[in-house]
């Protein structure tokens, strides 16, 4: 199944008002990238890679036909750096992407870019809903208090445990 990294701007907050400026990356091979290079890195507006393309095969080709290579050997050297860009060209879009100040929120196991934004929308917005009822004020991960407030039974400290204790050694300080 292909995994798609969800990515949003950072200049709008993350609510409802912003899931269309969402954008869903596949990771793996892009056919389209390797064939028609220029045409697809032009098309996803990443235009940096784009001129770092266009200047690195020029200068190659150049420096190859310079050096007396064949034609052969240009043509695989070229297919070669077609292929490359075609393993690479998610990983371009991601770093264009966090070069925007965009940042990634999740990532998602689906079987097409339709499937991923329901998948990634259904967990998102049961977060969104929970988040919204929760209570910030309060921190489920702290121990209880130690205090003993008069009026507050919850105040208390627990009470040390005599013989309910659990284990291979009963009693403390018992031998074995």
């Amino acid at each position: 199944m292909p995994v798609y990294t969800v990515h949003a701007p950072v200049a709008y907050a993350v609510d409802f008002r912003a899931t269309d400026r969402f954008a869903f990356v596949r990771d793996g091979f892009h056919v389209w990238a390797a064939l028609f290079g220029v045409v697809w890195l032009a098309w996803h507006r990443l235009w940096l890679a784009l001129l770092g393309w266009i200047v690195l095969m020029t200068v190659l080709d150049i420096a190859m036909v310079k050096l007396g290579v064949a034609a052969g050997v240009v043509f695989l050297v070229d297919a070669l750096l077609a292929l490359l860009l075609g393993f690479e060209a998610a990983s371009l879009r991601r770093w264009t992407l966090s070069r925007r100040n965009w940042r990634q929120l999740e990532i998602v196991v689906a079987d097409d870019e339709e499937a991923a934004e329901r998948r990634f929308f259904d967990r998102w917005t049961a977060r969104q809903r929970v988040s919204a009822n929760d209570q910030p004020s309060i921190d489920r991960g702290a121990p209880p208090p130690t205090r003993d407030i008069p009026g507050q039974a919850f105040s208390r400290p627990p009470s040390s445990p005599r013989d309910e204790i659990i284990g291979l050694f009963p009693e403390p300080g018992a031998s074995r």
